[in-house]
């Protein structure tokens, strides 16, 4: 009886470690996944401000970032400076007289994606963002983007091109942020008429073929895109068609075998989330699986000074 007490007690014991063992390796990972790398000399987060604020707007807007200011570099961006991308190409009601938008980025590890929330912006959706950030060349970081008040958005993308630069100290290809702000545009625009997941995934699938289009008419990317509107049970108006036509010879003039395998690495993400959400939700585990994660990530989020 003495020995199999033993036994029963050292069982459970191993029993004990390899759950401590898992418990330890889970908060490893969650920390690689909430933690920005360290890179001597190198700004891992940053804010830029709207210049038109007060400082209230400003609190406002820290505190839906939920950093205190002053803890990272801020930067601020003009109404002139947002024009620079803006001007000619949306509606000037959408640009205004002030710089209202403001964006938090945290760069992140190489592969560790994009992370990307919202906070009164009423016509750029967090997909609308993620597309646009890949196309001009932003893969891995943690974006905010917040405004006092409902405003549209368009104008985010110009801070957070300011905010990446300054951080890594490149400049990023003016053509892809060009091309960036009319896929924002074009997405947003079609999202109007035929919703936003429908319009983000118009434009994906026909970033995924870029090199096919290179060599279609314009006749021949037209039906192309009849064909995937088709697919997903939408009608396009000849406007439609034609301003994605437009966008679609823009991208192809980027490098489009590394924008069409960006692409395939946001699908992928996608779909391995949806198969494990469907999965988790069909023995009800998902709800205290996402509860557990984040208060591991608020817990190392604390101790290291992250969001």
């Amino acid at each position: 009886m003495v020995e199999s007490s033993e036994k029963y007690h050292e069982v459970n014991n191993m029993k004990h470690t390899k759950k401590g063992i898992a418990f330890l390796l889970m908060l490893v990972l969650v920390m690689t996944m909430t933690l920005p790398a360290l890179a001597d000399g190198e700004v891992q987060s940053c804010t830029v401000i709207g210049a038109d604020l007060t400082d209230d707007e400003v609190a406002s807007v820290y505190s839906m970032f939920g950093i205190e200011r002053g803890s990272v570099t801020e930067l601020s961006v003009t109404n002139a400076e947002e024009r620079q991308y803006l001007e000619g190409k949306v509606d000037e009601g959408a640009i205004g007289s002030l710089s209202i938008s403001c964006v938090y980025i945290e760069l992140l590890e190489a592969g560790a994606g994009l992370s990307v929330s919202c906070q009164n912006i009423s016509w750029c959706t967090v997909a609308i963002y993620e597309n646009a950030l890949v196309t001009a060349g932003i893969t891995d970081a943690k974006v905010i983007i917040a405004a006092p008040f409902s405003v549209s958005g368009t104008a985010a993308l110009t801070g957070i091109y300011k905010a990446y630069e300054t951080m890594t100290g490149t400049t990023l290809d003016e053509e892809q942020k060009d091309v960036a702000v009319e896929e924002m545009i074009t997405t947003g625009q079609l999202a109007e008429a035929i919703g936003s997941a429908d319009a983000t995934e118009i434009v994906n699938q026909l970033k995924a073929i870029l090199d096919e289009t290179a060599n279609m008419t314009d006749e021949e990317l037209r039906e192309q895109i009849v064909s995937i509107a088709d697919g997903i049970g939408v009608t396009l108006t000849e406007d439609q068609i034609a301003q994605l036509i437009t966008l679609v010879r823009q991208m192809e003039r980027l490098d489009t075998s590394e924008l069409m395998s960006r692409v395939q690495e946001v699908q992928n993400v996608v779909s391995n989330i949806g198969e494990f959400t469907a999965s988790a939700e069909a023995t009800g585990f998902l709800g205290k699986l996402v509860a557990f994660f984040d208060s591991i990530a608020n817990f190392f989020n604390r101790i290291f000074g992250g969001l």
